[in-house]
């Protein structure tokens, strides 16, 4: 697979980083979810140049959190940073320095998780977007996308999107896709169906180099 970060002016597209409409807010509200469970750890690197890329994009009012993606995802414990930039630019920078340094003390310290609510961090990432309002509501998924959820967690809950951009990134074949390529490809189906069920827009974007002209309408 090429390098999924080559070609990210064309995700920056996607999260609509610019004004919204003529009447409602103008800002932008980010979220990004990045999977913590078994070897997806070993991502998480490339997904701090993903996290430096949308730093230097955002704008003043701009909302940007990080949640991790664990074994029970709906929690403000799994928020690991956060932050709505400030119009000063000396503040909004020193504001940008601390996010990247929480991030890289986080990538180097994390520890595999065993299951994967990815149902508990979109709900996370909804409450989240909506206590700021903004403008553009996008919310990044960083994982396989294989759910896996501990005895007794109920996550058969309807999303409520309207408004919601959700994109799926480097959604990585697992070994037993190879042996099955249904596996993958129902997994996205299903992810899709319930997005859209909820009145979300959905997008799967593994090659970033394509990016833009998969975009195209």
């Amino acid at each position: 697979m090429k390098n999924i970060f080559t070609g990210l002016t064309g995700l920056l597209f996607v999260l609509g980083l610019t004004a919204c409409s003529d009447t409602g807010p103008r800002n932008t509200g980010v979220v990004l979810l990045l999977d913590t469970s078994g070897t997806y750890t070993q991502e998480l690197s490339n997904a701090q140049n993903l996290v430096n890329v949308l730093l230097v994009k955002m704008e003043p009012g701009d909302s940007f959190a990080v949640a991790r993606i664990d074994t029970g995802s709906f929690s403000e414990k799994d928020i690991i940073t956060r932050t709505t930039f400030s119009d000063r630019p000396s503040e909004a920078n020193q504001q940008k320095r601390q996010f990247r340094e929480t991030m890289d003390n986080f990538v180097k310290q994390v520890k595999s998780s065993r299951f994967t609510d990815i149902t508990g961090g979109v709900l996370q990432a909804i409450e989240y977007l909506n206590e700021k309002n903004t403008g553009k509501k996008t919310i990044l998924i960083y994982s396989d996308l294989k759910e896996e959820l501990p005895k007794g967690y109920v996550r058969d809950i309807p999303f409520q999107l309207q408004g919601f951009d959700v994109v799926a990134l480097n959604v990585t074949k697992l070994r037993s896709d190879n042996v099955d390529p249904r596996e993958y490809t129902t997994r996205l189906e299903n992810w899709q169906r319930r997005i859209e069920a909820g009145g979300g827009q959905w997008r799967v974007i593994n090659d970033m180099d394509r990016l833009e002209r998969i975009l195209q309408r």
